[in-house]
């Protein structure tokens, strides 16, 4: 993959590719260690180490931040913070997940189609209907954990409608993944996603310095 660096960047910056076409030219660019290092390629910055470090040094204030919001914003935040605060096992994970998702609501902006959830039960080619680019998340249909905690079946990439990749290890995991697949398959931000992913490009990956007024304000909160 290193020595076919500069040829698959002529293909896909130059041609625009769909993914469909890239996965069969190119499939192991398709897997955890190669999109970590075709992202490294393009940027020099190691990303899942370095993601997943900043994730760790923010979560705590960005909760904070939400808690600060949470009245001021729909109840979807709100929500997602009384979930947060129900956990009482791997609460260190689960804060990560949750300043993740809550990071569109602070930003005032929407993930519905980017987020998505369905039952294990459920066609896996009805649940990526409308999904260009996401995270699905598969959980245990189980009428014991309808009022608790669902067990988490499998997180899967998707781009253009199809899983590129599955059984990822933890959301936040699948997050960077994701980011890391944009830049490899040279595709745009979501528009009605466009300030969260700038913040996680230029507040968690330090990639580029010139923000928005809103995603400087937030990196400004971050720092205080």
């Amino acid at each position: 993959m290193e020595n076919t660096f500069s040829m698959r960047r002529k293909e896909i910056v130059g041609k625009q590719p769909f993914v469909s076409d890239v996965m069969n030219r190119w499939l192991a660019l398709f897997f955890e260690e190669q999109i970590c290092a075709e992202f490294f390629r393009v940027t020099r910055v190691e990303l899942t180490k370095t993601f997943l470090s900043s994730l760790d040094e923010h979560s705590a204030q960005l909760i904070k931040l939400y808690r600060s919001r949470s009245g001021k914003l729909d109840k979807e935040l709100k929500n997602l913070l009384d979930i947060f605060d129900e956990k009482t096992t791997d609460v260190l994970e689960y804060r990560k997940s949750t300043a993740l998702r809550g990071l569109p609501l602070y930003l005032k902006e929407q993930s519905d189609g980017f987020l998505k959830t369905c039952m294990d039960t459920d066609p896996v080619d009805v649940a990526v209907q409308g999904m260009e680019l996401g995270i699905l998340t598969v959980v245990e249909d189980d009428v014991a954990t309808v009022n608790s905690f669902p067990t988490t079946r499998s997180i899967a990439l998707i781009i253009e409608e199809q899983i590129v990749l599955d059984d990822i290890s933890s959301f936040p995991t699948a997050f960077a993944l994701l980011f890391g697949l944009i830049y490899a398959l040279n595709l745009d931000y979501p528009k009605n996603l466009r300030y969260t992913f700038e913040a996680i490009q230029k507040v968690f990956l330090s990639l580029g310095t010139d923000c928005s007024a809103r995603v400087q304000a937030l990196k400004n909160s971050l720092l205080k």
